[in-house]
Order: structure tokens, then sequence, then C-alpha cells
């Protein structure tokens, strides 16, 4: 027989902070350069005219303006397309 005693269970692991994740700036509003728009996590958002995109998918303002939301339709390699939201800045 085994000689290692049961480890049990723990439940409390699992309690980490959530990434506060979402739209910063809606459409509408003036932002500076730099702000921040969108957070996310993978591009469901899409940036264009006057932003720009980070590594971790996170959308900001490259120009002073307003923010502007529209749906697009984004052609993938096997040349299916499928909806995005893409964020501008004018």
């Amino acid at each position: 027989m085994s000689h290692v005693k049961a480890g049990g269970s723990s439940k409390n692991i699992h309690n980490n902070a959530g990434r506060r994740l979402g739209v910063k700036r809606f459409g509408g509003q003036s932002v500076r350069t730099g702000e921040v728009l969108v957070r996310q996590t993978g591009s469901s958002k899409i940036a264009g005219p006057g932003t720009f995109i980070s590594r971790d998918y996170t959308i900001h303002a490259a120009v002073d303006g307003v923010v502007q939301f529209s749906k697009v339709r984004k052609g993938h390699f096997t040349g299916k397309t499928v909806p995005r939201t893409q964020v501008s800045v004018q």
C-alpha cells in the first residue's frame, strides 16, 4: 500500500483580484493623447484611425479628439469575415 497520506482539498486558492478590463472611455467623450480607451484580452475590439494598440491589446488614443465606436467586418486569412468593433479618435 501507499505510504502517502491523503492531501485533502484546498478550496480557497482561487481568490485573485479581477483584471479591471473593459471600455474606459465611451463614444462621444473627449480624450487626450495616450489615454486608455479599452482594456481587453485579445483583440475583440480593433484599433482604428487615431488610436494604437499595445502589446497586451490595450487600445490607447494616439491624438487628442473624440472617441467613436463603429461596427466593421474584419477579414481572416481564410477569407472568412467576422464582425468587430472599431475604436477611433477624430
